[in-house]
């Protein structure tokens, strides 16, 4: 429990005075994560102005403008969009993000302080040094609202992770029980099955994206040759291929769940066909799936999907204990839900436009490819956490009965009339015998 008054040891969001100001602190950190994310993408940029300037074709380019490419390229991984040749960019380098989040973690654990106001004016420092940064490139004030909801994202995200892992925080588990518990258990349940499998399709789309790599391995080598670069020209390649990885690894998400994904118009990329077209001379193309790679195996990738929810759905049936008879039911249908909801956005943040022409559709429909991956979750958590509830299985079992009792019981009179309908004629036969012998 928190209290007011002073600790004698730090504690995670306790008051905001205790000697220093640790607002101060927070913030410092939050900057600190800022600029060394912001330095990883610049340099390069400013390393390859520097081996190109004895070009002819860059004369008249300064040096900023090497820095003003790099820090718009930071500002996409963020989320705002940038412009290049007049032509806007809208594909969010997912790298960029995890690296920012990665720094924001790092600072935070390293120099932050485990308080409410250390974390407070850590975010509204990462997300004040954002915007700072988008209005030096000349960004809009529509694009600078895109960065600055970026930026509370990742630094809420990665200084809230890197705090929680002071000496001085508490586990994650006490910090949230109080909310936590205020759920409905099967919610609970659904919500952290939904999570683990996600969490599994991330990790079989990861696999899947090391095939791809050495499936194409040779494809990658001829455009990296052909490209024919000296050593600055390699790292800032080799930055930008791995700001873009884990692009690739939605796209194979997308692809798992059947819908597919494309780079750029007129192409699609799914298990039951491949429509290629001419691609751009990026290295990292050269591991999409080719034509000649789907046949009847490729077909039954969804089936993947069906065994991620069945392990899932294994997990629900661990955790639903003594519940009502709907509990597992309930907690399935929270899993989908949130299995739909997580794809959809990742998706969706890993498509966008990356250029001109047929460039400006790259990737898939986060909508479909969530329905589809929540679909296939489903069908298997359900296989493998309904059957196997005790409380479902007696709820069946009695409906059933129910049934039958019922259809018994429609039946009953009926047979009754049948019966008496013998007695009748009795009756009428003795009538008749009575009349004759009268007459």
């Amino acid at each position: 429990m928190l209290s007011d008054e002073v600790p004698t040891r730090p504690q995670f969001f306790a008051s905001a005075l205790d000697g220093a100001p640790r607002w101060a602190t927070g913030a410092l950190a939050a900057v600190q994560a800022a600029l060394l994310s912001l330095l990883a993408i610049v340099l390069p940029a400013i390393a390859a102005f520097v081996a190109t300037s004895a070009d002819p074709t860059n004369e008249g380019v300064s040096w900023w403008r090497a820095v003003v490419v790099g820090a718009s390229v930071w500002l996409l991984g963020h989320g705002m969009p940038t412009e290049v040749g007049g032509v806007a960019v809208t594909l969010v380098p997912l790298g960029i993000g995890l690296l920012a989040v990665f720094t924001c973690y790092a600072s935070a654990r390293r120099s932050g302080t485990a308080t409410r106001t250390g974390f407070a004016a850590g975010v509204a420092a990462y997300v004040a040094f954002v915007v700072l940064v988008a209005l030096l490139v000349g960004a809009g004030p529509l694009a600078c609202l895109r960065a600055a909801a970026g930026a509370a994202v990742v630094a809420g995200g990665g200084l809230g992770l890197g705090l929680l892992r002071r000496p001085e925080a508490p586990s994650w588990r006490r910090l949230t029980r109080p909310a936590w518990t205020r759920v409905a258990a099967p919610v609970r349940v659904g919500a952290a099955a939904g999570l683990l499998a996600v969490a599994m399709l991330v990790l079989v789309s990861a696999l899947l994206t090391a095939l791809w790599v050495v499936a194409g391995r040779a494809t990658i080598g001829d455009v990296v040759r052909g490209l024919g670069l000296d050593a600055v020209g390699g790292i800032v390649l080799a930055v930008a291929e791995l700001a873009f990885v884990p692009n690739l690894v939605v796209w194979a998400l997308a692809w798992l769940a059947g819908p597919g994904f494309g780079v750029g118009t007129g192409t699609q990329f799914a298990p039951d066909g491949v429509v290629a077209a001419p691609l751009p001379a990026v290295p990292m193309l050269g591991a999409l799936p080719t034509p000649d790679a789907v046949g009847p195996a490729t077909w039954g990738a969804p089936a993947v999907l069906v065994l991620v929810g069945v392990l899932a759905g294994w997990y629900v049936h661990r955790r639903t204990t003594g519940g009502p008879w709907w509990s597992s039911a309930a907690s399935v249908g929270v899993l989908g839900g949130v299995v739909a909801v997580a794809c959809a956005v990742v998706v969706t943040l890993a498509s966008g436009a990356a250029g001109p022409g047929r460039l400006e559709h790259v990737g898939a429909q986060g909508w479909l490819v969530g329905l589809a991956a929540a679909a296939g979750v489903l069908v298997g958590a359900a296989l493998a956490a309904l059957p196997t509830d005790r409380a479902v299985r007696r709820r069946l079992t009695a409906g059933l009965r129910s049934a039958s009792g019922r259809a018994g019981a429609s039946d009953g009179p009926a047979t009754g009339q049948d019966h008496a309908r013998p007695g009748q004629g009795r009756d009428r036969s003795s009538s008749d015998t009575r009349q004759s012998s009268m007459s």
